[in-house]
């Protein structure tokens, strides 16, 4: 199956979630008419990284707020399949999470980051350690967000239970641009799955959103240093052919793994 992906690599202003949002907006708009099936924004797209614990507080939502509210319209009108990072407020905590919405514009899921890197773990809680593909009209998707994605096991765990493709919305820092050459394509060859990272330009980071087979060649990539619109045709069905020449899968097989597969729900 033969699907149309874009990549929103995206200069995002802390804290000025008008602009931020109009700009995401705009740009879901330019890829839907340029046919995009699925479509995927960076991580913490509208409010921006490394606000203060107040700023977060006052700037999340929940998962049920006028925020992807407005993407599900967004979809629904477009017919394409959304992955929206946002700062969720549940109760009295805060998570870094990804919506995905169907092309119908139903939620389908909301992911929580699993793995909180920095002074992210003195504002935000983890979400649980599991790891589900969202079944999508484009086929089996995987979430992770950024740190989650440095962890050889959450991709492996999305991989045996049949995801396509994972998807890997980032803020990835300058700092760590060797590490994110490596893990991404590294990813892929070791699930023989589609990756695609989609991360932010400016403030600290490495830009260079990209798209990897599943025997780890690097399909496409973007600029370091400027936004992008990054789209890319993604035949799933090359998958199995990839299996038969790097049979991975087959010789690990799942039973090797002893991690419970815990539903994500939301309301947890």
């Amino acid at each position: 199956m033969m699907i149309r992906t874009a990549a929103l690599q995206l200069h995002v202003k802390p804290g000025d979630t008008v602009e931020n949002f109009n700009k995401a907006a705009g740009c879901i708009r330019e890829a839907a008419a340029k046919g995009a099936d699925l479509i995927v924004l960076p991580e913490l797209p509208i409010t921006g990284y490394g606000l203060t614990e107040e700023n977060y507080h006052s700037l999340a939502e929940a998962f049920s707020g006028s925020l992807i509210t407005s993407f599900q319209e967004l979809a629904r009108e477009l017919q394409t399949v959304l992955v929206v990072p946002f700062a969720e407020k549940y109760e009295s905590r805060l998570f870094i999470s990804a919506a995905i919405i169907e092309r119908t514009g139903s939620l389908l899921s909301v992911y929580r980051k699993s793995f909180l890197w920095g002074n992210e773990k003195r504002i935000f809680s983890s979400g649980k350690k599991c790891y589900k593909p969202v079944e999508t009209s484009l086929g089996k998707i995987g979430i992770l967000i950024c740190a989650d994605a440095e962890f050889p096991e959450p991709s492996r765990l999305l991989a045996l239970q049949g995801a396509d493709l994972i998807v890997v919305p980032s803020v990835w820092s300058l700092e760590a641009e060797s590490r994110w050459d490596i893990q991404l394509p590294a990813r892929a060859l070791d699930n023989t799955v589609f990756v695609m990272g989609v991360n932010t330009v400016h403030e600290g980071s490495c830009g260079k959103s990209k798209f990897v087979r599943p025997d780890g060649a690097v399909l496409k990539e973007a600029p370091r240093d400027g936004e992008s619109l990054l789209i890319e045709d993604l035949d799933f069905t090359i998958i199995k052919n990839i299996r038969k020449a790097v049979p991975y899968l087959q010789d690990l097989p799942a039973s090797f793994y002893n991690f419970p597969l815990i539903e994500n729900n939301p309301e947890n």
